[in-house]
């Protein structure tokens, strides 16, 4: 985001109370400073396809390729009762 004299700066108040205006601003007029308390904490910019290098991972098959418990649930459950 390069400098821009005329960039938009709003707090984090407005855009809770109207994030889908701010959203659209951003998207069509450009870049919106967010501040907190006059501290500048954030950009809404518009999206840009090119800046995309990668794909998000994807979780689902991850949490598949993690190892299985060898036991089955219902030993650890039995062993609790067990110990009361």
């Amino acid at each position: 985001m390069g400098h821009n004299v005329h960039m938009r700066t709003i707090s984090i108040r407005e855009l809770h109370l109207k994030t889908g205006r701010w959203v659209r601003h951003a998207a069509s007029r450009g870049p919106i400073v967010v501040t907190d308390r006059g501290r500048r904490v954030a950009a809404l910019q518009p999206f840009d396809a090119s800046v995309i290098s990668r794909p998000l991972p994807n979780r689902e098959a991850a949490i598949r390729k993690r190892s299985k418990v060898p036991v089955d649930s219902a030993v650890y459950q039995s062993e609790l009762r067990e110990d009361r």
